[in-house]
């Protein structure tokens, strides 16, 4: 029988928890700096392209971490749902600079969505250490 401690986040969940809320706040900030520029603060551009950086900067961080997850506490579905919301942003962040609207904003939409459930997913349950059998 497994003891309690065995069902409690290790701090390499805890990590993985950190950084996906951080690249939640991160990601919410857009459809804000990009509202602000749709209404004639021109201003807001600069901080929308500021915001794309750090939230596409904070999704690289989060692969690693997703991997550490994988490979310490034997979790695999958070590394190909994070590989999934990151090439997501990589095409949205490339589909912004090429002006592709028509992609940008629905792509955006949907990362949004996709990274508040991760987010909801990471915080639902307990990160442990899986046994070697349960694996």
């Amino acid at each position: 029988m497994r003891s309690d401690a065995t069902h409690r986040t290790t701090p390499t969940g805890w990590t993985l928890r950190a950084v996906v809320s951080a690249h939640v706040v991160a990601i919410v900030g857009q459809p804000v700096f990009a509202g602000a520029y749709l209404t004639g603060d021109f201003d807001s551009l600069r901080w929308h392209a500021v915001g794309a950086d750090v939230v596409t900067s904070i999704g690289y961080l989060q692969v690693i971490v997703a991997a550490v997850v994988w490979i310490r506490l034997r979790q695999v579905w958070p590394f190909p749902v994070t590989m999934a919301v990151v090439a997501a942003e990589t095409a949205q962040y490339f589909a912004g600079l090429d002006g592709a609207l028509w992609l940008h904003i629905p792509l955006g939409v949907m990362t949004v969505a996709a990274l508040v459930v991760l987010f909801i997913a990471v915080w639902r349950r307990p990160l442990p250490r899986r046994e070697a059998r349960d694996a």
